[in-house]
């Protein structure tokens, strides 16, 4: 999926931009308000997050705009202000959220993750995507990222989402680190096996009844990893 992100603070446009990626977005970079309206033309991102007080166009504006071709696709607000006006003025003009700065990695992660989930449910009319998936005792809602084991509910990234996926797709075969990179990653990350190794442990760790012996998503030593169904 991809997020356009307005933002002409460099320092929290890059911090955004981390936690972003981290979770398994493709980000789109506007430093300003013609940029983002220009680059939301060229890319077409999945939902887009504004910062207000941008140079050039405002976020208001960007959002009216946007609004005028595209009446549906998320957009969340990012910004200073925190006046009740500010966040009514926002959700008027049709903005989906309103996150006060400073914001919390925490905080972000979870509106992102609930528009997300938006997102994709309106996308399963028209791709044929499983609603759930059963990986041992595990059962995974790719829509809902999350996953389920007994009682217990286990939130997931949308990379989480993406490596499950594609094992589960691929039963019983390895996949390789590169086709872990590719298709999880994006063909144009460049690899970094620390990378990969620091993402499959902490999923593990999510997901394994023992993480140390783990069932679900097996190491295939020199070929990459292998889920057996």
């Amino acid at each position: 999926m991809k997020i356009l992100v307005a933002e002409d603070d460099q320092y929290i446009r890059e911090g955004i931009v981390e936690i972003l990626q981290t979770e398994g977005y493709n980000t789109i970079i506007a430093n300003d308000g013609q940029e983002a309206i220009d680059l939301f033309a060229d890319h077409k991102p999945d939902f887009v997050l504004l910062d207000i007080m941008m140079p050039e166009i405002d976020g208001y504006e960007v959002c009216k705009r946007i609004r005028k071709t595209d009446e549906h696709i998320p957009v969340i607000f990012i910004s200073a202000k925190s006046e009740e006006i500010d966040k009514v003025i926002g959700l008027e003009l049709g903005a989906d959220d309103f996150i006060v700065k400073p914001f919390g990695t925490r905080e972000v992660i979870a509106r992102i993750r609930a528009i997300t989930r938006r997102c994709l449910a309106k996308k399963q009319d028209s791709v044929e995507t499983p609603k759930q998936i059963t990986m041992k005792d595990l059962a995974i809602f790719p829509n809902e990222l999350r996953a389920q084991r007994g009682g217990k509910y286990i939130e997931l990234s949308l990379r989480d989402i993406n490596v499950l996926s594609l094992l589960f797709k691929m039963k019983g075969k390895v996949v390789s680190r590169d086709d872990l990179f590719n298709e999880c990653w994006g063909r144009d990350y460049l690899p970094n096996s620390r990378t990969l190794d620091q993402h499959i442990s902490k999923l593990r760790k999510q997901i394994e009844l023992d993480p140390k012996d783990p069932k679900i998503i097996q190491t295939v030593h020199g070929a990459g990893y292998r889920f057996d169904g």
